[in-house]
């Protein structure tokens, strides 16, 4: 019999140790999967450490595991330092990382090789006939060379598109950021300017050198444009979100085991795969809010973990966008980044042009239709003549954001979360929470007098409605966070083969798509992205304005984005039609804001307000450290829960790192000596 050792390993718990068993399985090693019992259930464990000591705890009452888990392969040293530097970083345990990187924590991988050889398959076989079909040898000889790359399982660039031309500027730029010694670049290059081209090349240059990629992006749908412009490179391009199947899920982090070398396009959860051999990670549109991630924990940041994920690899970070966020120009200035500027558009042409619509001037003088202003109208009418596709930008979904009563004036709001109920229109029109998702039927019947309900302002239902009537022979469609995912990926595409002229929808719509054919932006309601209790309303609003400009004027054809405003002069409209901008950096710093510092969120959350205020309180005293609060959030109350929160902004010096695990130590302490676990967390770096 083998001699017994102990091992450390991490459960998918939050727990601020890690438990020891016993084992006598020579296989075991860092990295394996055990399956463990604690606390009377069983859970599969990742082993961490090996031929540790038992420490305090007597020989004969530590637990031997119940079996090894050989469903799971290994996990490589990378990914397990990964989980522990996430963990540090945002103040939560392993435990709970390790749960996010698995978790379903159910993956055969013998079904799972299996379905991967039936997909293989079914790919060979789609281009064999194809290939049988094709008449131009061109086209032979691509359908071949596909079936070659997908028979050798290896995404091995595609020789075909080797005639690719990168403009002398972005050929400036790959040098530049190959050559860049930082470990992290920012790419800041204008819309339209082929960044995309350059994350390409960087990627084919990568595998050449024996590395995989990363390449993230903030949302699905912008994920499924770019898989099929990805896959066209990389034929066996790994595509992974959180809108796949469970069996999807499933599958991609075993691919990414076995696979020699790699590629795979993803959102933030991609991160969290298996990886290894990793050489190249890309943030596009790294400002992005999306990013963030809210809950549950680990609370992180794409941006931030993509950087620490290409630490652990060694591998290069490339940060990309034409609007970046205000951290990561600071990071520039300070060194921690090399920043790389992209200044000239692929396509030369001419520039879009900002037009400003003072709305309560127009009102005044009727030049308004609805939500829409005449001159808006005109240009729209101007653009269809011409050929030339628009799209509309109103930052809430729904039919209306809200409903009063005609008679007593009451706003019906949702019972659990004390917000404004939202007015959809579909089959059956809805009064709907979009925090906790409480719905009930709308009967435009005030519950409390009897009188009756209007809708107040426009969500793009109401947009689309208004749209349709003024151009009935234009197809028009929306595109928002109500269209079903299969829906969506159905509208991009017919928007981008330019069947659908007119396309409405919220901030979706600003993401980095490529749609050739657009000639007219506009933003409805503009005021509604600036009337925001939050220090970044003015940079993500600039960020939002400037992402949807890019959306028109591509491939060399001018454009126009029109904005609809009542305050013309703010300084953020200004800004776009002057290009002038204004030093956002420079309020922060007067401000003390991130990131010249670096700002945590203590929530707390109850079912008894009483309760929860005495709570708050006390902990607030028991932190010792300047800050902010306990106060009542925006939506102090949601599903039913209170909230409240403390703020507490740190100076980014040497003390930081310790300063904020004293402050989780102090958070953990009093959850247990007030018996009030689980109604606490801390969001690091909250947006």
């Amino acid at each position: 019999m083998m001699d017994e050792r102990y091992i450390e390993v991490i459960l998918p718990l939050k727990l601020d140790w890690n438990p020891v068993y016993k084992t006598s399985d020579p296989r075991i090693v860092v990295g394996s999967r055990v399956r463990v019992r604690f606390s009377g259930r069983d859970y599969t464990a990742v082993v961490s450490a090996v031929n540790v000591s038992p420490g305090n705890t007597e020989p004969g009452k530590i637990r031997e595991i119940v079996a090894a888990d050989d469903s799971f392969m290994p996990s490589v040293k990378e990914e397990i330092e990964f989980w522990k530097v996430v963990a540090d970083y945002y103040l939560c345990t392993v435990g709970e990382v390790f749960k996010a990187a698995y978790p379903s924590m159910k993956i055969d991988n013998d079904e799972a090789r299996k379905r991967r050889e039936e997909r293989l398959r079914a790919s060979v076989e789609k281009y064999e006939r194809m290939l049988s079909r094709a008449r131009k040898d061109e086209t032979r000889k691509r359908y071949a060379a596909r079936i070659e790359l997908l028979k050798g399982r290896q995404p091995v660039y595609d020789s075909s598109f080797d005639e690719v031309q990168l403009t002398p500027s972005q050929k400036r730029a790959l040098t530049e950021i190959e050559a860049a010694e930082e470990g992290t670049v920012l790419l800041n290059g204008v819309t339209g300017s082929g960044k995309t081209e350059i994350y390409l090349e960087l990627a084919r240059r990568t595998l050449e050198r024996g590395k995989n990629v990363l390449y993230l992006v903030p949302e699905i749908a912008l994920s499924r444009q770019l898989e099929e412009r990805i896959s066209e490179r990389f034929p066996d391009v790994l595509v992974f979100h959180s809108g796949l199947t469970a069996a999807k899920k499933r599958d991609v982090p075993t691919e990414v085991r076995l696979r020699e070398r790699y590629v795979v396009l993803g959102t933030r959860s991609a991160l969290f795969l298996p990886h290894h051999e990793l050489g190249l990670v890309i943030v596009d549109e790294e400002f992005d809010s999306s990013y963030k991630q809210d809950s549950p924990s680990p609370r992180y940041h794409g941006r931030e973990t993509a950087i620490m994920l290409s630490k652990v690899h060694g591998a290069k970070a490339v940060l990309g966008s034409a609007t970046p966020s205000l951290e990561s120009l600071y990071n520039c200035s300070i060194g921690r980044f090399h920043e790389v500027r992209l200044s000239e558009r692929y396509y030369s042409g001419a520039p879009t042009e900002v037009l400003l619509v003072d709305t309560a001037a127009e009102r005044k003088k009727r030049g308004m239709r609805g939500d829409l202003s005449q001159k808006l109208i005109q240009k729209m009418r101007e653009t269809l003549e011409k050929g030339g596709q628009v799209m509309l930008l109103r930052a809430r979904r729904s039919y209306a954001p809200a409903v009063q009563c005609e008679e007593c004036g009451d706003i019906p709001k949702c019972p659990d979360c004390n917000v404004t109920l939202t007015l959809h229109k579909t089959f059956m029109d809805r009064l709907v929470c979009h925090y906790c998702g409480h719905a009930e039927p709308f009967t435009g019947t005030c519950r409390k007098c009897g009188g009756h309900l209007v809708p107040i302002g426009a969500g793009t239902q109401r947009i689309e409605e208004e749209v349709r009537e003024l151009f009935p022979e234009a197809t028009v469609s929306r595109l928002d966070g109500d269209t079903p995912e299969k829906e969506a990926r159905g509208i991009i595409h017919e928007f981008e083969a330019g069947k659908i002229q007119i396309l409405i929808g919220t901030q979706i719509l600003t993401k980095g798509f490529d749609f050739g054919g657009v000639a007219l932006v506009g933003v409805i309601e503009a005021d509604s992205l600036l009337a925001q209790q939050d220090f970044r309303a003015d940079e993500r609003a600039i960020q939002l304005l400037e992402q949807f400009r890019g959306r028109s004027s591509r491939r060399g054809r001018g454009g126009i984005l029109m904005i609809q405003t009542r305050e013309p002069g703010h300084p953020v409209f200004r800004a776009l039609s002057t290009g002038i901008m204004p030093d956002l950096l420079s309020e922060r710093r007067q401000a003390g804001f991130p990131p010249y510092t670096r700002e945590l969120r203590i929530v707390i959350k109850d079912s008894s307000e009483r309760r929860l205020e005495a709570m708050s309180r006390d902990l607030a005293r028991v932190l010792d450290v300047p800050l902010t609060g306990p106060y009542a959030p925006v939506n102090e109350r949601i599903g039913g829960e209170h909230f409240r929160h403390i703020r507490i902004m740190l100076q980014r010096d040497r003390n930081l790192t310790p300063l904020k695990r004293k402050i989780a130590a102090a958070v953990s302490s009093f959850e247990k000596d007030r018996r009030y676990t689980g109604h606490i967390h801390i969001d690091v770096d909250p947006i």
